[in-house]
């Protein structure tokens, strides 16, 4: 079993900077590969991005290529999310996954946190 809090969600301008933090509790964080979702109201369920268990792996989305960046710390068991250069539809509420392999496909994620929500605005 694992647990995955999110934090680091807030407000932030167009162009602004957030960066969400995703801590895991339980069995060994190495253990699994990582993925960052989100979901605006009435819509699905989007993959934004997602990490190796060893970290040498990303896949990222092409809506925030080029801006958004997921890294994990295995020393604090944690997966962080930079969210850079921000826009208004960037808002959502934000996910961390964990699961045993990195892939953009949230079904094949065994465990999810709480959520945390980002709001931009123009």
């Amino acid at each position: 079993q694992v647990q995955l809090v999110e934090s680091g969600g807030g407000w932030a301008q167009a162009g602004g900077s957030l960066r969400l933090s995703c801590a895991a509790s339980g069995r060994t964080f190495s253990t699994y590969a990582m993925g960052w979702f989100r979901r605006v109201p009435g819509k699905e369920l989007e993959f934004v991005a997602a990490i190796s268990r060893r970290g040498d792996t990303t896949y990222t989305a092409d809506s925030v290529k080029g801006r958004f960046t997921i890294t994990r710390e295995s020393a604090n068991n944690t997966v962080y999310l930079q969210l850079n250069r921000l826009k208004p539809e960037d808002t959502a509420v934000y996910y961390c996954a964990a699961g045993l392999m990195a892939t953009y496909t949230a079904a094949r994620y065994d465990y999810w946190g709480q959520g945390t929500q980002v709001t931009v605005s123009s």
